[in-house]
């Protein structure tokens, strides 16, 4: 078998010097479609560098200097939609954006681009992107969020990113894009298929049909095949052609002239309409998907031999000799000189040092930018007017629901970037009235009720983030999150980490969860498993049992994210919202005082809370399994057993330290987990101790079974009840 990257690569000479080229039925001139002959030439330039450096990293991979070969041959057509944007719109792009990169770098003074793609496919530590951890198109001078390769998950926060433009101008918030600014967001034609594009696509059409401004150019790049399964020949085309909301555009993406004549007419849709364009690309597929990607296993080769003679270069090659503009040996010259320059920089990239120890690949998990309190000085009389609803109501101890509700719109008040968004939160209040009177307060700019979809909810949530807001998406239950959950973790979570911490995701997603709530059954609503966030590296989750900790821990959380730029998990346990009594009926023992906010509170407290100083058994437990543990506390005490009972409160990362301090001062431990035996927080708090503890106590816990929850009241026979824990206390002490 030939090596067809040489043969690709000597096929332009050839071909050239031959002036044996593809023809193509667009009659534009350069002059025609508003470019000047200089111009024509440096677009061929940034495919020529593009085509280069996907041909050098697979020489590269050969000698073991680069670990990734998907490139972008065959698109780099993308630098002349490239060309027809600014700079400052900020571009969410898939991995063969090459010539997109490259050609925007050309727009921005002092960039160096070749040599830092370059490092990106070394793994160098001195890659300016992601500093080695992973070879990905991104640049915070570009305006350009590294994407990893997750088929076509980068879209719902594109379309977030546009609805934040509009609502900056409207809510007067400085952002990081400008108020006229346009987004961009490529994908393949295989991944339109994917329920993220759909979601994105759908929710940007919904918007835009109720005249909601999008400024947003989809690009649908379409090389006709994902991997080796190909794209039914008009299917794009029929899915999109006539879809509400959104205006369709076609252009042949081998052809520069056409390419770029299109693309300014989605741009000036977008950007002086402000509405959302779905801008349908031909393509091809060179080189296959990847270098290990032997086409000719699934391909005719006469299919293959047809596609590379469609080579955008040659198009634009005979775009340039038709016009005059170069000779066919100028174009090789240029094409050989570029080939040459890259192969020197590649090996000055090669040479780079590499991440080499753990602490240096994890440093950039977590954000380590440092932002200042960026709120405002809320007046007496503006919170007089804000909680005027409530001015009866405010002195008096409250329940979970209210205390939280009274919390969000303190913070509202003091944190005009603070956005929310999801389903029924705005005049309804959610469905468990946590937001009501936000959006009469703060107005529906600021309390957005989305449509039914988590994927748009949290890529919302993203988008905002891009743009300076502050979100706080709302994800209506726990089990609903798992609609939507790579939002959080290859997206959200994963930014900082291959952006070498130059981009965040800042926001506190409040989550309804937990299980022990009458009458509902089945997993979508009585939901007892968080697991799905406690393998995700920097993400914090907070679990307040009870009114007067969830209004500390949110805001704690909301100066985590503004400060910090961290990304909180808020989980709040639905059974407990309206929660008054502990032991008996009208004891009113879990209501509490709502605390006003000081300017002068500047701590952060991720610790642990304690109820008790007994020293025979210490109980670990959170959320539902607190206010059952200090029921049995309760009951404990009558049989002469003096427990405390430590509540985590922060599911992660775990107090380690304040968890040891109350174990190694107990005879015994008991851990009350309200989440399965299998997968739960406690495997973890066993672990910990089994390593730390001073002297290992003995250790017992207390657990859902491994069981989905049914309904009405055979729930309780698979979750931990007070008897269980007062028996299983009883046997350990005992």
């Amino acid at each position: 078998m030939s090596d067809r990257n040489q043969l690709v690569k000597e096929n332009f000479i050839n071909f050239v010097r031959a002036r044996t080229l593809p023809d193509s039925t667009c009659t534009l001139t350069p002059e025609g479609v508003g470019l000047s002959s200089a111009e024509v030439i440096d677009l061929f330039e940034t495919q020529v560098m593009s085509r280069h450096l996907d041909l050098q990293s697979r020489v590269m991979q050969k000698k073991g200097q680069s670990f990734y070969t998907i490139g972008s041959s065959g698109h780099e057509g993308n630098a002349a939609y490239a060309k027809a944007f600014r700079p400052t719109d900020m571009a969410f792009l898939h991995y063969r954006s090459g010539a997109f990169v490259i050609q925007r770098s050309k727009q921005v003074p002092g960039q160096t681009i070749l040599y830092d793609m370059l490092l990106s496919f070394a793994a160098s530590k001195d890659d300016p992107i992601s500093g080695g951890r992973h070879k990905v198109l991104g640049s915070k001078a570009l305006s350009i969020p590294p994407q990893t390769s997750t088929i076509a998950s980068h879209l719902p926060k594109a379309m977030g990113a546009a609805y934040s433009i509009p609502l900056a101008k409207r809510l007067a918030h400085k952002g990081e894009i400008p108020d006229d600014g346009v987004i961009i967001c490529n994908f393949g034609d295989a991944s339109s298929n994917h329920s993220t594009t759909q979601g994105a696509i759908n929710s940007t059409a919904w918007a835009a049909y109720q005249s909601i401004p999008m400024p947003i150019v989809f690009v649908c790049e379409d090389n006709g095949i994902g991997i080796s399964t190909a794209t039914p020949e008009g299917w794009i085309a029929a899915n999109y052609e006539n879809r509400a909301g959104l205006t369709y555009l076609y252009c042949d993406g081998l052809n520069i002239l056409d390419t770029y004549k299109t693309a300014k007419e989605a741009e000036r849709i977008a950007r002086e309409l402000r509405k959302p364009v779905f801008l349908h690309i031909r393509t091809v597929r060179i080189l296959g998907h990847a270098g290990s990607d032997a086409e000719f296993v699934y391909r005719d080769m006469a299919d293959i031999t047809a596609t590379e003679f469609q080579d955008p270069l040659l198009h634009t090659a005979r775009i340039i000799l038709e016009n005059e503009i170069l000779t066919a040996e100028a174009l090789i010259e240029i094409y050989q000189n570029v080939e040459k320059r890259i192969a020197v920089i590649a090996e000055n990239a090669a040479s780079k040092d590499k991440l080499t120890s753990a602490d240096a690949v994890m440093a950039s998990i977590i954000p380590s930018v440092q932002k200042a309190r960026s709120s405002v000085v809320v007046s007496d009389k503006t919170r007089s007017e804000i909680f005027k609803h409530e001015k009866h109501n405010l002195p008096k101890k409250q329940h979970l629901a209210k205390l939280i509700n009274w919390a969000l719109m303190d913070l509202m008040a003091e944190y005009p970037s603070i956005v929310m968004c999801g389903e029924d939160i705005g005049k309804k209040g959610g469905v468990y009235n946590v937001t009501a009177k936000l959006c009469e307060r703060f107005g529906k700019s600021r309390v957005i009720n989305t449509l039914l979809d988590e994927q748009t909810i949290l890529g919302t949530a993203i988008g905002l983030a891009h743009n300076g807001f502050l979100p706080i998406p709302e994800i209506q239950f726990l089990a609903y999150v798992h609609n939507a959950e790579d939002q959080i973790r290859g997206e959200a979570a994963t930014l900082p980490f291959f952006s070498n911490g130059q981009f965040t995701n800042p926001m506190v997603i409040r989550i309804a969860g937990l299980a022990y709530q009458k009458g509902f059954g089945g997993h979508f609503h009585n939901d007892n498993s968080f697991a799905v966030f406690r393998d995700i590296p920097g993400l914090i989750i907070a679990c307040p049992s009870n009114g007067a900790d969830a209004v500390e821990m949110m805001r704690a959380s909301v100066r985590l994210a503004q400060e910090q730029q961290r990304m909180v998990i808020f989980l709040e346990p639905i059974a407990l919202y309206m929660a008054k009594d502990l032991h008996q009926e009208g004891d009113g023992l879990w209501t509490f005082e709502y605390q006003p906010p000081t300017l002068a509170d500047s701590s952060i407290d991720l610790g642990v809370k304690v109820a008790g100083s007994g020293k025979q058994l210490c109980i670990l437990t959170y959320g539902n399994g607190n206010y059952l543990s200090r029921q049995a506390q309760a009951k404990l005490a009558e049989q002469g057993i003096d427990a405390r009972v430590v509540d985590l409160r922060w599911l992660a990362p775990l107090d380690e330290q304040g968890i040891l301090a109350q174990v190694n001062d107990c005879e015994h431990v008991l851990i009350v987990d309200e989440c399965r035996q299998t997968g739960s927080i406690s495997e973890a708090l066993v672990t910990l101790l089994h390593e730390q503890a001073n002297e290992c106590p003995k250790i017992k816990r207390v657990t859902a079974s491994d069981s989905f929850i049914p309904l009405g009241a055979a729930a309780y026979e698979v979750l931990p009840s007070v008897d269980n824990i007062v028996d299983a206390a009883k046997e350990i002490c005992q």
